[in-house]
């Protein structure tokens, strides 16, 4: 598979401009004066989205349902939808081998995010998401209490930052940029929109949480994910080691016809 950034060499220049943007996006976030600029976006941008959710209606349940942890897990089918279907974003042969770089660009994350959550906690920097600290905010979980019961609706985080859901989502956006497209390229970016905002229209999280901490571990994750030959190598080794399984899979009558095991 051939890519600008899952390669066998270290691209410093890269490593460093994703180190220093993230870096200097989360001083602008920790220094008072700019602190003040996001405080105000936050607040701003919370009211923005969630005060219409007070109208209930459609527009309350539609985001009553994007809220819905279920929900997570078709968003997450979906974009392993994208990345599976050959022809859309890559071609057959493609397909298994970005999966795996994906998994080993995720799984750095996730560590990084075991790593900072530590260093949050241990710098007084965690907050309470803005369902919580705001009055007069919509809380759907009120709205909507048999939904809540029984499919657990997400509005409210006593540890909102930073937030695991938009990095989640926003490492599988960059990761899919270098790839696709003109308008699949567009849909990349619009899943992600529409998984981000269920969390920011609930009040679950503050836009800071998204856009500060989520892009922070995002930009560490691909800095340390695809301009090194860690992803090269660590898909690399995970497709020889599969290899054997793969083969098996082929003979069977339905899965043996998905790319990412036939490789067409």
């Amino acid at each position: 598979m051939s890519s600008t950034f899952i390669n066998r060499h270290w691209h410093l220049r890269a490593v460093l401009v994703c180190h220093v943007v993230a870096i200097a996006l989360l001083v602008s976030w920790l220094w008072q004066p700019t602190r003040e600029l996001w405080d105000a976006f936050d607040l701003w941008l919370f009211k923005l989205l969630n005060d219409p959710v007070h109208a209930g209606g459609l527009w309350a349940h539609i985001w009553a349902i994007g809220s819905m942890r279920p929900v997570d897990l078709g968003v997450g089918v979906v974009m392993l939808a994208v990345m599976l279907k050959a022809g859309l974003v890559f071609e057959g042969h493609q397909v298994r081998r970005a999966l795996f770089a994906f998994l080993v660009v995720l799984t750095v994350m996730l560590l990084m995010r075991v790593l900072f959550s530590d260093l949050v906690d241990y710098m007084g920097w965690q907050h309470a998401s803005p369902s919580l600290v705001v009055e007069g905010g919509a809380r759907l979980t009120e709205m909507f209490p048999a939904w809540e019961e029984r499919w657990n609706l997400k509005d409210s985080a006593s540890r909102s930052f930073p937030g695991d859901h938009a990095s989640v989502l926003l490492i599988w956006a960059y990761f899919m940029s270098f790839f696709a497209r003109g308008w699949r390229l567009l849909l990349v970016w619009a899943i992600t929109l529409i998984g981000i905002l269920p969390r920011l229209v609930a009040g679950a999280h503050w836009g800071a949480d998204a856009f500060v901490g989520g892009v922070f571990l995002s930009l560490l994750a691909l800095a340390w994910g695809c301009y090194t030959p860690l992803g090269h190598r660590a898909s690399e080794w995970l497709e020889k080691i599969t290899l054997p399984l793969t083969l098996r899979l082929t003979k069977l009558p339905l899965l043996g016809h998905l790319s990412i095991v036939s490789g067409r």
